[in-house]
C-alpha cells in the first residue's frame, strides 16, 4: 500500500459498489468520501473540494443526476480531476460527460488495476499542471499561456477542460508531428482509451471551430494518430 494524502470522493447509489470503490481505494492510501446521491454531495462539495471526483450517471431516481453535479463541479473548479464510472457507456453519453467537463469517461465493467491507473494519471497530470514548461508559446493565431492554462485562437478565448488544454498543447508544440493516441496520452499526462481520445479531439475542433469556422488546424493520420498542421 502507498500512503497518499489525496482525498477522493465517490458519488454512487450503489451500496455495495460504493462500499467497494472506497475499499479497494483506502487499501492504497486514498482517503476516501462516499455519497449515495448528488444533493448530499454537492452540499458537502460546496464547503469544501476533494482532490479528485468520482461519478456515477444516474443517481436514485434521476438518470441524469451525475451529468448535473460534473457540471457544477466543472463550475466551482476548472482543474478539479473529474471521472466518470458508470454503465452508460454509449457515445452519445461519452461526448455529454465530456462536454460537461469531465476528464475520463469509464464504463463500471473496467478493472480495478484499470481504474487505479486512471486516477494515477489524473494526479500526474495535476502534478505537471504545477510546473509550466513556458510561460507562453506562440504559433501564429495560437497563443499558449501555460502558467494559467489558457489557450487563445485569433486573440479570442477557447473554453478547453483542463484534459482538453494538455492534448492542444501537446499537438501544437511540435507543429506538422504525428502524435499517437499513446503519445497524447504520455504527453498529456491522462490515461484514457482510444475512443475517449478521439471525443476529446472532436469537442476541441468544435470549439475552435466557434471562434472561427474555418479552423482545421488539428489533422486525422489514420491508423497514426493526429497533428496540428504546421
Amino acid at each position: 500500500m502507498t500512503t497518499t494524502n489525496k482525498t477522493i470522493a465517490i458519488v454512487e447509489d450503489e451500496a455495495d459498489l460504493l462500499s467497494n470503490y472506497r475499499a479497494t481505494l483506502e487499501n492504497h492510501g486514498f482517503k476516501t468520501i462516499g455519497f449515495s446521491n448528488d444533493s448530499d454531495a454537492w452540499q458537502f462539495f460546496q464547503q469544501k473540494l476533494p482532490d479528485l471526483v468520482i461519478l456515477d450517471v444516474g443517481l436514485g431516481q434521476n438518470p441524469d443526476a451525475g451529468f448535473e453535479l460534473c457540471r457544477q463541479l466543472r463550475h466551482a473548479s476548472p482543474t478539479l480531476p473529474i471521472l466518470m464510472l458508470t454503465a452508460r457507456d454509449d457515445e452519445f453519453d461519452v461526448v455529454s460527460g465530456l462536454r460537461l467537463g469531465a476528464d475520463d469517461y469509464l464504463s463500471k465493467d473496467i478493472s480495478m488495476p484499470q481504474l487505479l491507473a486512471r486516477i494515477a494519471s489524473l494526479f500526474r497530470r495535476q502534478s505537471a499542471m504545477s510546473q509550466p514548461e513556458q510561460a507562453q508559446i506562440q504559433h501564429h493565431d495560437l497563443v499558449m499561456l501555460t502558467d494559467n492554462l489558457q489557450i487563445f485562437w485569433q486573440q479570442q478565448l477557447v473554453q478547453l477542460t483542463v484534459t482538453e488544454f494538455w492534448m492542444v498543447l501537446c499537438l501544437a508544440r511540435h507543429p506538422g508531428q504525428v502524435k499517437t493516441r499513446e503519445q497524447l496520452m504520455q504527453d498529456a499526462n491522462i490515461y484514457v482509451d482510444d475512443s475517449t481520445i478521439t471525443s476529446h479531439i472532436k469537442r476541441i475542433r468544435k470549439k475552435f471551430q466557434k471562434i472561427d469556422p474555418k479552423f482545421d488546424q488539428i489533422d486525422t493520420v489514420h491508423g497514426m494518430g493526429y497533428r496540428w498542421k504546421p
